[in-house]
Parts: C-alpha cells; sequence; structure tokens
C-alpha cells in the first residue's frame, strides 16, 4: 500500500522555498522510489584559483611543451595532472 503524498506548497520566492524544506521532509511529498538519474551535461565544474611555485626551468619546459601542443599551459598541467591522478 503506498503512502499519501502531500502536495508541495507555491513558493513566492527561494527564501520561502528553502525555510519550508529545512523543516519538511521531501519524502512526504515526493516518491523517490520514483526518481531517475539525470545528467546535466552543461554544468561546468567549480574551480579554485591557486598559487603553484614552479622552478623557471620547469615553467619554461611546459610552456614549451603547450606551445608544441597549441593548448594554454595551465591547460596542459591540469591535463597532465588529471592523467596521473587516475594513474594510480
Amino acid at each position: 500500500m503506498s503512502k499519501q503524498l502531500k502536495t508541495v506548497p507555491k513558493f513566492r520566492s527561494e527564501v520561502e522555498e528553502q525555510a519550508f524544506w529545512e523543516e519538511h521532509d521531501s519524502a512526504d511529498y515526493f516518491d523517490w522510489s520514483k526518481a531517475q538519474r539525470v545528467t546535466l551535461p552543461n554544468l561546468k565544474p567549480t574551480t579554485k584559483t591557486i598559487s603553484l611555485r614552479l622552478p623557471q626551468h620547469l615553467l619554461d619546459s611546459i610552456k614549451t611543451a603547450a606551445n608544441a601542443r597549441d593548448v594554454p599551459y595551465q591547460s596542459l598541467i591540469k591535463v597532465w595532472l588529471q592523467e596521473k591522478l587516475h594513474s594510480n
């Protein structure tokens, strides 16, 4: 026997909606067993700027390798880091 679900109220603002969901269980309003996984292909991952100190000769070598591949050197560093992370 399935549980009777409540109707989600209309909200005047996101703040009002957020306050509502902080106080109520979504399982009373949605049947999560029928939920479907979605993909959001246009979302860009959050990035964080860092400071990385490298010896000048190493940075020059990275820039040369990036130039040979016609990519920005920061992008090449990210690709190399990702590859190394997944190879372990």
